[in-house]
């Protein structure tokens, strides 16, 4: 009965035994951390300078350069609508004066304006442009010595010219010279190294 007693209490024994390996092995196992499918977006980084401000040129890297390269003389050469304007001023000889640093400012009858000049003077293009004399008279009276801005323009006001005769500006952008014609300001601010060009539908006259 003794024997009998103590075999069961072995039994037992060693089944708490193997119950308490079994705990250890199931509190020892790694445990894995649950996959997420949740995606981490980076913010996109902004270039700083060391002071932690933002580089004023990675907003305007890729603009264009809109600096005047070149002269009033020059750009009037270059238009296809200011022919005959270049052709006065060279026969003139005042293509030169509008090549200096000086800054001036030319209000630049297209080609279209010459028009009514020749038919009241009824002389061909080639005739106006051999009679020197009167281009010399003409072309400075559309010169200022100075730069003037369409926004900086003095309307209502006698604004003196090159030649010493003056001309008056509406704030409707309209000229009236010496004799009461009139020509509309139709382009502004073409800028040039020396000065500035606005181009106008009529040819001032001074007397």
């Amino acid at each position: 009965m003794l024997k009998k007693n103590l075999l069961s209490i072995a039994v037992v024994t060693a089944a708490m035994s193997l119950a308490a390996c079994a705990d250890k092995e199931a509190t020892t196992d790694p445990v894995e951390p649950e996959a997420t499918t949740e995606e981490v977006v980076a913010e996109p980084m902004v270039e700083t300078d060391a002071m932690g401000e933002t580089d004023p040129m990675a907003e305007t890297d890729g603009m264009e350069d809109t600096m005047a390269t070149q002269t009033i003389a020059e750009i009037a050469a270059g238009n296809e609508n200011l022919t005959i304007l270049t052709a006065a001023l060279q026969a003139a000889g005042l293509d030169t004066m509008l090549m200096e640093e000086t800054k001036h400012t030319v209000f630049a009858p297209t080609d279209d304006a010459f028009a009514p000049v020749l038919e009241k003077l009824g002389v061909t293009k080639e005739e106006l442009l051999a009679n020197t004399d009167l281009l010399k008279k003409v072309l400075p009276y559309h010169v200022l010595a100075m730069e003037v801005l369409a926004a900086d323009i003095p309307y209502g006001t006698d604004i003196e010219t090159a030649n010493g005769a003056t001309i008056s500006i509406s704030e409707d952008n309209v000229i009236t010279d010496a004799t009461g014609n009139t020509a509309n300001i139709t382009g502004t601010d073409i800028m040039a190294t020396n000065g500035v060009v606005h181009t106008i539908d009529a040819v001032l006259m001074p007397e």
